[in-house]
């Protein structure tokens, strides 16, 4: 059972340019649509840094 399934399009752009910009901030230059070619510390540096900020922004509006 798939649970990739998009349940807000309009959140799919956002999230696109999200991960875009983290892997800019982290040095992963990424292209769209696949990147099968970046190793696994790669993608983990990019979803690393995408967790930090969001837990940032959540602490910044409590």
């Amino acid at each position: 059972m798939s649970r990739n399934k998009v349940l807000v399009p309009e959140a799919k752009e956002a999230l696109n340019k999200f991960k875009m910009e983290s892997a800019a901030e982290v040095g992963v230059t990424l292209k769209d649509g696949y990147n099968g070619d970046i190793t696994a510390r790669e993608a983990g540096s990019i979803g690393g840094n995408m967790v930090k900020k969001m837990v940032e922004a959540y602490e910044k509006s409590l």
